[in-house]
């Protein structure tokens, strides 16, 4: 409380003239005027962020990564959107936007130029990204969607399994399938170019 006094009281021994540039109050009539007056009173003034701009963000700039509930591999079925109802496997997951891609689903359709001179255009269906919000985990052997939960076995492996079965998602079986499926994917990219 002291600090704050002796603050406000070596404000008000700060005189400034009204020569001095300090001193000064800025009338806009003066200056060229770049932005149109608005008719909103300034006491009502708003920050509103646009959708690019981030609200949280890492020390370094990087926007904070969500945990998702599925993973490359898993098999979903989409609960919201143009294609609900449809079931698929998750081939690509975009872990900044929180989104999955998922085979066969969200098909867009992608003009593609020619690249030589004697070919012609293209038009090419790819498959966009999901949010990982408008899928649910699907088990194919009781045909049903639920909800995941996470335990710990015996061993202290902690696993996710469906909430609605009981079926626990995480195998070996699966993730060496998954690894292979993608070594795959990018040798004949690189071979390819």
């Amino acid at each position: 409380m002291v600090a704050m006094a002796a603050l406000h009281t070596s404000f008000t021994s700060l005189s400034l003239s009204s020569k001095s540039f300090l001193g000064q109050r800025f009338s806009p009539s003066s200056s060229p005027t770049l932005v149109k007056p608005t008719k909103t009173p300034s006491h009502q003034i708003q920050a509103k962020l646009k959708r690019w701009e981030r609200i949280k963000c890492k020390p370094n700039s990087l926007p904070i990564v969500h945990k998702m509930h599925v993973k490359l591999g898993d098999t979903v079925k989409v609960i919201a959107g143009r294609d609900k109802g449809k079931i698929g496997e998750i081939t690509k997951i975009v872990k900044h936007g929180s989104m999955v891609v998922v085979k066969e689903i969200n098909l867009k359709t992608k003009h593609v130029k020619s690249k030589e001179e004697g070919e012609s255009g293209q038009i090419v269906k790819i498959e966009a990204p999901i949010h990982s919000s408008n899928v649910m985990l699907y088990s194919k052997e009781q045909n049903v969607a639920s909800r995941v939960g996470h335990k710990t076995l015996e061993n202290g492996k902690r696993v996710r399994y469906l909430l609605k079965t009981g079926e626990i998602i995480d195998s070996v079986e699966k993730w060496t399938k998954a690894i292979k499926e993608r070594e795959k994917k990018t040798e004949a990219i690189t071979v390819a170019s």
